[in-house]
C-alpha cells in the first residue's frame, strides 16, 4: 500500500464513537486554498443528504475541508438529515474560519438512522488538532465499513525535472455497482490544473475504472468520487489546448484503477477475482449490456464460488442481456485459454477437465466475442459466496 503525502493535504482520523467503539470513524480534510475540486455523486434517485450537500457547496466554491463519517449513510432520512449534514458543516466553517460552502461533508453506513450529530460536532476539535500531512493511511482506514483491509494508491511521475504526486483511497466492498464512481472515493494531487480540465479528467478516468466494477449489482445512495489538484507542482501539464500530459494521465489512471480493483479483490466474502471482456460489440454500450448481465448473475457467481465450469450459466446470462438480433452461432466464449462456447453450443474441442483447470484458479478470466462490431469493454466482478450473505444479513446486527 503506497502513501505519499501529496502537497497542500492534511488529514487527520480519529474514533467518535458514531457506531462502534475503538474504531476509526471520523475522517477530516484540509485543502490549501489554491485547490480545485471536481466530483461525482450517486445516480440513485434515493441520495444521501450529504450527498445533496455535498453537491450544493461544491458548485458554489471550492473546498477546504472534506468531513467524512462512517458508522451511519445519513440517507432515508428527510430533511431532518439536511439539516443534521449542514450542522455538522455549520460547526466545522466555524471552526476553521472558512464559509460554509467550502465544507463538503460524507457518510457512509447504515442507511435510515438519525445522524448522532452532537457525537460528531464534539469529536471536531480534537480531527482538526489531529491534521498532519503523510496520514493518509489512517484516512483510508477511517473511512472503512465492511471493508476488510484500506486502499490507498499512490504514484509520482517527473514532468519536465518537475514532480507530480498522486495519490488516492477508496472505501467499499459491498453495495458495488457504482454508476459513476464507488461508495467513497478521494484522490489527490499537487498538480496544477484548470478546472475544465479536471472536471475532464475525473469523468475519463471514472468512467473506465469505478464505472466498470460490480459486486451484486446494488448502486448505493452515498457514491461520490473527488479528485482535488492544489495547483502546488510547478510541473508544466497543460497546452495551450487543454491537452494533459500523457505521463500524468497514465499516472492518473493507474491510480484510479487499482482502487478499483483493489475493491473487487476486497469485495464481500470474495474468494475469485474475476474478469469479463467483451468483444466484438456494436457499441461500447452492448458490450457493457453483455458484460454486467454476466457478472451480475447469481447462477453464473454462484458457480464461479463453487469452481464449477457450469458455462451453460455464462451462456444464458448472454442470452438474456437483451442484445437485438444476436447471431448465437458467431458467439463464442473463453475460460481462461481455454474456448468454451462456438457455434452456438460447446466447443467440440472442450474437456470438463480443462475447464475445471480454470475455474481452480483465484482470478478467472471470462472472455465474450459477439463478433457483430469492434467495440470491446472490460468489468471487474466477484464471485458469490455464503460470506456475502452472512455479511449482509448481520450488517445491523
Amino acid at each position: 500500500m503506497e502513501n505519499m503525502s501529496v502537497d497542500g493535504v492534511r488529514s487527520a482520523a480519529i474514533e467518535s464513537g458514531i457506531r462502534y467503539a475503538n474504531r476509526l470513524d471520523l475522517v477530516l480534510f484540509e485543502l490549501a486554498e489554491t485547490t480545485k475540486t471536481a466530483g461525482v455523486f450517486t445516480l440513485n434517485a434515493f441520495c444521501a443528504a450529504p450527498v445533496t450537500i455535498a453537491r450544493r457547496h461544491l458548485a458554489a466554491a471550492s473546498p477546504r475541508y472534506l468531513l467524512i463519517n462512517t458508522g451511519n449513510a445519513n440517507a432515508g432520512t428527510g430533511a431532518q438529515g439536511e439539516r443534521d449534514a449542514i450542522a455538522c458543516c455549520e460547526a466545522l466553517a466555524r471552526q476553521c474560519g472558512v464559509k460554509l460552502e467550502q465544507v463538503l461533508p460524507f457518510s457512509t453506513g447504515v442507511i435510515g438512522e438519525p445522524l448522532p450529530v452532537t457525537k460528531i460536532i464534539d469529536a471536531l476539535p480534537d480531527a482538526h488538532r489531529a491534521l498532519a500531512d503523510g496520514q493518509l493511511a489512517s484516512a483510508a482506514r477511517g473511512i472503512m465499513t465492511t471493508d476488510t483491509r484500506p486502499k490507498l494508491v499512490s504514484r509520482r511521475v517527473s514532468i519536465e525535472g518537475h514532480p507530480v504526486t498522486i495519490s488516492g483511497i477508496a472505501k467499499g466492498s459491498g453495495m458495488i455497482k457504482p454508476n459513476m464512481a464507488t461508495m467513497l472515493s478521494y484522490v489527490f494531487t499537487d498538480a496544477n490544473l484548470s478546472q475544465p480540465t479536471l472536471d475532464r479528467l475525473l469523468r475519463e478516468q471514472v468512467a473506465h475504472s469505478f464505472n466498470r466494477i460490480t459486486v451484486d449489482g446494488d448502486t448505493s445512495t452515498n457514491d461520490c468520487c473527488l479528485l482535488s489538484a492544489t495547483g502546488l507542482s510547478a510541473a508544466p501539464l497543460e497546452t495551450e489546448t487543454g491537452q494533459c500530459h500523457p505521463d500524468f494521465v497514465l499516472a492518473l489512471r493507474d491510480v484510479f484503477s487499482e482502487l478499483a480493483v483493489e475493491i473487487i479483490k476486497d469485495a464481500e466474502g470474495a474468494t475469485k477475482f474475476v474478469t469479463v471482456v467483451v468483444n466484438g460489440g456494436q457499441s461500447s454500450q452492448e458490450c457493457l449490456q453483455v458484460g454486467f448481465t454476466v457478472a451480475e448473475s447469481p447462477l453464473v457467481k454462484t458457480a464461479l464460488f463453487a469452481s464449477d465450469p457450469n458455462w451453460g450459466r455464462i451462456l444464458a446470462a448472454i442470452g438474456r442481456a437483451g442484445l437485438d438480433n444476436l447471431d448465437i452461432n458467431a458467439v463464442e466464449v473463453w475460460l481462461g485459454d481455454t474456448r468454451i462456447v462456438a457455434g452456438g453450443c460447446r466447443d467440440v474441442n472442450y474437456t470438463e477437465e480443462a475447464g475445471q483447470a480454470e475455474m481452480d484458479k483465484d482470478e478467472i478470466t471470462i472472455s465474450i466475442s459477439l463478433a457483430r462490431g469492434e467495440s470491446s469493454e472490460r468489468i471487474f466482478t466477484a464471485d458469490l459466496s455464503y460470506d456475502y450473505v452472512r455479511i449482509n444479513a448481520d450488517y445491523r446486527s
